[in-house]
C-alpha cells in the first residue's frame, strides 16, 4: 500500500493537465452554447412554435451571410400560418428567401403578395412574385389592384398640366374630354408590360379619334358611350400591364368652333391674297400706262424730227428747180 501510493499520485498528476483540457473545452462549449441561445434562441424558439422550419444553424449561417433572419424568418412565419401550403407545394425554402434578400428584393412584401394572391385566388407562384419585385415593381400593390381595380384618370393632372382632352367633331366644334378608366392589373403582363402612362396616351388617341369620327358634336353629346365603345374596340391594353375595365366619359365640354374660326382665318387670307393681285394688277397697269406715256413722247420726238427734215427738202428741191416746175406744172390752169 505504502509502495503503491507514490504511483496512485503521479497518475493524477499526469491526468490533470488532460482533466484540464476537458474543463476548459466544456467551458468554451457551454459559452458558446450559451451565447447561441441568447442571440439565436428567441428567434429561434419562434419559428419552432410556429412550425417555420428553420434550423438554428440556418440562423448561424445568416450572420455569416448578412442577412436579417429576422426578416427571414418573420416571412417564413407568415407563410405557413397563411396556409397558402406546405414547403414542398410553395417551394418557399429558407435558401430561395435567402437568396431574393441577398439580390436586394422586398422578402416580406412578395410574401404578403403570395397570401393575398391565394385568398384571392389568383395563381401566383413564388418565381413570378419574386421577378416581379425584382423588376421593380410593388408586387403586393398589383395583387391588390387585381382584386380591387385603380382608376387612372385620362388626362392625369399629376403628369400633364391639362385638365381635359382636346378634340374636334367633323363640324369643327371642339369637345373638352376629361374620362375615367378602371383598370385591373395583368399579372401575366406585368413583366415587360407598358405602364400607366401609356394607357393614358392611348386612351387619350382613342377618344380623340372617335370624336373625330363623329359628324357632328351633338352626336358626342347625346351619346357619350359611342365614344367609349369606340375606345374599347381598339383593344388599347395589348402588351400593357393592366386590363381595362372600362371607359367612362366624367365630363365633355364644348369649347370654341374651330371650323368656323378656321374658315374666317381662311377668308381673311383669300381676301389678303386678292388684294395682293389686285395690288399686282394695279402696279403692273401703271407701268404699261408711264409706257405708253414714253411711246407718245418718242413718237412726237420723231414727228418733229420729221417736220425739220420739211425745210431742208424743200430748199433742196428748190436748188435743184424740181419744186419750180412742179409749181407751175400744177397751176390752176395747168399751163406755163
Amino acid at each position: 500500500m505504502v509502495h503503491g501510493l507514490p504511483v496512485l499520485l503521479a497518475q493524477i498528476a499526469d491526468s490533470i493537465p488532460w482533466m484540464i483540457v476537458i474543463s476548459v473545452v466544456l467551458l468554451i462549449f457551454a459559452a458558446v452554447v450559451a451565447i447561441v441561445a441568447m442571440v439565436y434562441g428567441n428567434i429561434w424558439f419562434r419559428a419552432y412554435m410556429s412550425n417555420a422550419n428553420i434550423s438554428i444553424y440556418s440562423l448561424i449561417g445568416m450572420s455569416f451571410r448578412q442577412v436579417n433572419a429576422g426578416t427571414i424568418v418573420q416571412a417564413k412565419i407568415m407563410a405557413v400560418q397563411a396556409g397558402i401550403g406546405s414547403e414542398r407545394e410553395t417551394d418557399i425554402t429558407t435558401r430561395r428567401l435567402e437568396a431574393h434578400y441577398l439580390a436586394g428584393g422586398n422578402v416580406p412584401n412578395v410574401i404578403r403578395a403570395i397570401i393575398a394572391a391565394h385568398r384571392a385566388d389568383i395563381d401566383l407562384d413564388f418565381d413570378k412574385a419574386a421577378a416581379i419585385d425584382l423588376a421593380g415593381r410593388d408586387v403586393l400593390e398589383a395583387v391588390q389592384t387585381s382584386v380591387y381595380p385603380k382608376v387612372i384618370d385620362c388626362p392625369d393632372p399629376k403628369r400633364s398640366h391639362r385638365s381635359t382632352l382636346s378634340a374636334i367633331a367633323k363640324n369643327g366644334v371642339e369637345l373638352k374630354v376629361r374620362a375615367r378608366v378602371p383598370v385591373r392589373t395583368n399579372l401575366a403582363g406585368l413583366l415587360g408590360g407598358a405602364t400607366e402612362a401609356t394607357i393614358i396616351a392611348r386612351v387619350g388617341e382613342g377618344i380623340i379619334t372617335a370624336i373625330g369620327a363623329a359628324d357632328t358634336h351633338l352626336k358626342v353629346m347625346e351619346n357619350p358611350d359611342l365614344v367609349s365603345r369606340a375606345v374599347l374596340d381598339r383593344g388599347l391594353d395589348a402588351q400593357t400591364a393592366f386590363e381595362i375595365v372600362s371607359i367612362d366619359i366624367a365630363d365633355i365640354d364644348v369649347g370654341q368652333n374651330i371650323g368656323a374660326r378656321l374658315q374666317a382665318d381662311q377668308a381673311q387670307a383669300d381676301t389678303r391674297v386678292a388684294q395682293a393681285k389686285a395690288e399686282e394688277r394695279r402696279a403692273m397697269a401703271t407701268a404699261r400706262e408711264q409706257e405708253m406715256k414714253a411711246q407718245v413722247a418718242r413718237n412726237r420726238a420723231q414727228v418733229v424730227l420729221a417736220e425739220a427734215e420739211i425745210p431742208l427738202a424743200m430748199a433742196a428741191a428748190f436748188r435743184e428747180g424740181n419744186l419750180q416746175g412742179s409749181a407751175v406744172d400744177s397751176g390752176p390752169s395747168g399751163k406755163q
